[in-house]
């Protein structure tokens, strides 16, 4: 207890308590946090040699920001995706050229189209319905399309879909209520009308395309946790009105998305990342968890693991892609429990029963439970809990979901790897109440327990900064983001 506090309890008696009390508890957070980061210099110095900060591992190419500009990888916007041109390098540079390739954590595909352009066959593990039907869509037409399929596509970049008369209306969700201007939801009915008449490859374009303009064309914009409003929508979110500038008109944002997908398709020039491109390796896709598909998989079977899952954030992926989940119809029902299917990473996920999925997975729990670093956040932010200091109560659950379920994920992936094989993987640390959480730490100790080499952590330069609460609060912690790369044993 500070002077100034001891003082201030002397002169007014009926604080005094209350203060003390305060500042016990100050002094205890500080000994939690200095206790978390003694842990963490530890295990900090035996993964050492393993950490390599790596130059050219730039934030554009280990996210999205990479694929605006490459052919076929474009189209869609999928902020949490890693580059078409990462993808690419890390099956060079550790020599995968054959497969089978598996990405339990699919995303858009990216993994699974690079590796089929290396004529490298793949498989995808996806939950979230719309990214299933991103791949599905884009398996269909991405093969070629023939000169009639291509004159039909060019009249709709052209607006024949316009004298369609609207008969469908557009699905919603009590989040996605209102998210479009009046005219724009009036153009999409038509659109979607219009398309009843296709099928097959034309279908699955324009199906792609559409997906592909919604954010654009609404008055929503993601942003993580969920999604942020236009103040021109008349919600009312945040102290500060938000103006995501320019909305394009339907018609005008989906002519130029079809003509951008045809461009890439027809171009004799093209090339989805390889001259001469080999012949294209099969791409499968598995739909659900993919903690209920890895334990079906055959053992010592794929050639390399390339994935990044779900950070452990906070990001709700069901409602920033609350618009494409409304677009296929999936109901408010269906919202709740595809958020509890998915990894933990947001703090309304339950606790999940691990063991009653697969009880082979209590090695993989047993593991988790030793891990010193890890159950002392967890311990810490249980106190905090109790003590009415989160900002949220289910963060110290999602965070132990977070871990114990990436456990059993990373011993899965040490079963149906072939032996040597990598394991590639993607992430960023976090910080939650003041505490650094190494995922990558953490993570890579526990995958050495669970049948795999740490070869290296590579650390991209600069490492990113924590959010504007956390700094305001604790202050500024740049927090690494890593590729890890583990080989099984």
């Amino acid at each position: 207890m500070s002077n100034a506090a001891f003082e201030k309890a002397l002169l007014w008696p009926d604080v005094a308590a209350t203060t003390i009390e305060e500042s016990a508890d100050d002094d205890s957070q500080e000994a939690a946090i200095e206790e978390i980061e003694d842990l963490d210099r530890l295990l900090k110095d035996r993964f050492a040699r393993a950490l390599v900060v790596n130059p050219s591992l730039t934030r554009q190419l280990v996210s999205f920001q990479a694929n605006k500009t490459q052919a076929n990888f474009r189209w869609y916007k999928f902020k949490e995706a890693f580059s078409a041109l990462l993808i690419d390098h890390l099956l060079e540079i550790y020599k995968v050229t054959e497969g089978p390739v598996l990405d339990p954590f699919a995303g858009s595909g990216t993994t699974l189209f690079v590796a089929s352009g290396r004529g490298i066959t793949s498989e995808g593990i996806e939950v979230l319905p719309t990214s299933q039907q991103l791949i599905l869509s884009r398996l269909k037409f991405e093969a070629g399309l023939s000169p009639k399929e291509v004159e039909r596509l060019r009249r709709w970049e052209a607006g024949s879909w316009k004298e369609a008369e609207s008969t469908l209306r557009l699905p919603e969700l009590r989040i996605t209520q209102g998210a479009y201007p009046p005219q724009t939801k009036r153009e999409i009915e038509r659109y979607l009308t219009a398309l009843r008449a296709e099928n097959g490859r034309v279908e699955s374009v324009l199906r792609y395309a559409l997906f592909s303009v919604l954010e654009i064309v609404s008055y929503t914009r993601k942003d993580g946790q969920y999604l942020r409003w236009d103040h021109r929508s008349g919600r009312r979110q945040g102290k500060k009105p938000f103006d995501k500038g320019n909305i394009p008109r339907f018609a005008e944002a989906i002519s130029h998305k079809i003509g951008e997908i045809l461009h890439d398709l027809t171009d004799p020039q093209r090339s989805l990342l390889f001259d001469p491109k080999p012949v294209g390796g099969e791409v499968s896709l598995h739909a659900g968890s993919c903690l209920d598909i890895l334990p079906a998989l055959a053992g010592n079977t794929y050639t390399a693991v390339i994935t990044s899952p779900p950070y452990c954030n906070r990001y709700d992926y069901t409602r920033t892609y609350a618009l494409e989940l409304a677009l296929l119809g999936v109901g408010e029902k269906d919202i709740v429990d595809l958020r509890q299917k998915m990894l933990s990473c947001t703090v309304e996920n339950r606790a999940k029963d691990l063991i009653g999925i697969n009880p082979a997975w209590k090695k993989a729990i047993a593991v988790t439970d030793k891990q010193e670093p890890l159950q002392t956040i967890l311990k810490y932010l249980e106190g905090l809990k109790d003590q009415k200091k989160l900002n949220n109560n289910g963060i110290p659950r999602m965070v132990r979901g977070y871990f114990y379920e990436m456990a059993c994920v990373i011993a899965e992936c040490g079963r149906i790897l072939k032996p040597g094989a990598p394991l590639l993987m993607v992430n960023d640390n976090v910080r939650y109440a003041g505490a650094s959480v190494s995922v990558d730490l953490i993570l890579s100790d526990l995958a050495g327990s669970l049948g795999f080499t740490v070869e290296s952590i590579l650390v991209l330069p600069g490492g990113k900064g924590n959010s504007s609460q956390q700094m305001g609060r604790h202050g500024r912690e740049p927090l690494r983001k890593c590729i890890y790369v583990w080989r099984k044993n």
